[in-house]
């Protein structure tokens, strides 16, 4: 099994200086994009519940669209690990049998939990929409019909009472279910968070304040990729209805368009503040305190990997963004481009931890560099490489294509809780 491992960190990893010879990256752009992911399900949750919960009117259609999208988030957070894996086979082992006993195993509850909490949360606001499509499609000719109207009646559980009184009753469910996925969906992500803060013979992991790092910086960037989904959609929506001559309906949509993002933006502008100064201040306080292992840990952060932290995600993935974002005049251009960095900023966060962590040798007297294979070779050079990286990227927004033919996530002629 050693043999295996070896070949695997082998193929994409180059030493310098003394390395230990059992020393390889093993965790590579899979386990980067783990964390990157259960980050967006999380942020995407906290999107929708500032709606919910906290009664943030201005956001109820950017918060239905990202309760949809935060489901068709979550179980692509779990891909990067099936294809890092070995033994892909024993995947669902931590969902069938959860436990305690390791983070890792946790996983299983905590995953489970979330998904049944936000397809229950779907569930109570959409049911009357659900009701509402079977008795639309009773009389409608042709299989396809056919076939939606089954779909939904499934989708109804049985449940076709859509008095006041239980919608209301939908409604409070609905709520609770976001107060308490809240804390869940943050666990969900904070314990990836935990995994490498508790890892006591790495240096650069090693601090109580990764989880709560890993947890602002996830709802940074899910509220950024839900921004930013929902204008292209919407923009592509406006482009469609001026082609067609509906010029009144494509303003409108830009307007509220507009309105949404500038409310949307003022939260980003929040926890992108926040997110920074627990960075900074892990930073400072490494400094001061000088342990041991500071002296390769600033040579990596200030010689190695000075570009990729300071430059690509304080400067570029941060700073920048920051700046285009509270800069008067903002336009949606901006906004687009300034999301864009701030989702390459964290994505360069997770980078620099998974394998900056990496980089330098438990005989703190050299360096392993990663290069990410780019052009496939084997099953192994795809999985942990570029194209498998970018199909986990891809798959929420196909799973996001389908949940919203039967889940109309933007469609504002639809009345939901």
């Amino acid at each position: 099994m050693s043999s295996d491992l070896v070949v695997h960190g082998a193929e994409w990893t180059v030493k310098e200086l003394f390395v230990y010879p059992n020393e390889f990256i093993y965790w590579s752009i899979q386990i980067v994009m783990y964390p990157y992911m259960t980050g967006l399900v999380a942020g995407a949750f906290v999107l929708s519940s500032l709606y919910h919960v906290f009664g943030q009117k201005d956001l109820k259609e950017i918060a239905q669209f990202s309760l949809v999208f935060s489901l068709a988030l979550l179980p692509v957070a779990a891909l990067p690990l099936l294809l890092h894996l070995q033994q892909p086979m024993r995947a669902m082992e931590p969902l069938l049998t959860p436990h305690f006993t390791s983070a890792i195993a946790a996983f299983g509850i905590v995953f489970s939990t979330y998904g049944l909490i936000v397809l229950s949360e779907i569930w109570f606001v959409y049911r009357g929409y659900f009701v509402a499509q079977v008795h639309a499609l009773r009389d409608q000719p042709g299989l396809g019909n056919r076939i939606r109207r089954l779909v939904y009646r499934g989708l109804t559980l049985g449940a076709y009472d859509v008095s006041e009184d239980a919608i209301a009753v939908d409604h409070k469910a609905a709520k609770i279910l976001a107060g308490v996925g809240i804390p869940v969906a943050c666990f969900l992500h904070g314990y990836a968070g935990f995994i490498f803060g508790s890892v006591k013979a790495n240096a650069l992991w090693m601090s109580p304040l990764m989880p709560v790092i890993f947890i602002m910086s996830a709802v940074v960037s899910g509220i950024a990729l839900c921004m930013l989904t929902y204008i292209v959609i919407m923009e592509w929506q406006a482009f469609r209805n001026r082609r067609r001559g509906g010029g009144t309906q494509a303003s409108e949509i830009r307007g509220a368009e507009a309105d949404v993002i500038a409310k949307s933006t003022r939260y980003l502008l929040g926890f992108l503040v926040a997110a920074i100064s627990l960075e900074i201040l892990d930073l400072i306080f490494r400094g001061y305190t000088a342990m041991k292992s500071w002296d390769i840990l600033r040579s990596v952060m200030f010689k190695t990997d000075f570009i990729k932290i300071f430059v690509l995600q304080y400067t570029l993935g941060n700073l920048v963004p920051f700046i285009l974002l509270i800069l008067p005049g903002r336009t949606i251009k901006r906004t687009v481009v300034a999301l864009l960095l701030v989702l390459f900023g964290v994505f360069m966060m997770r980078w620099n931890v998974v394998i900056g962590g990496q980089a330098f040798s438990l005989s703190f007297d050299g360096f392993m560099h990663y290069h990410i294979p780019i052009v496939p070779h084997s099953v192994e050079t795809f999985k942990e490489g570029l194209f498998g990286a970018l199909t986990v990227i891809s798959m929420p927004f196909i799973l996001f294509w389908i949940i919203n033919k039967f889940v109309p996530s933007l469609d504002r002629d639809i009345e939901t809780g």
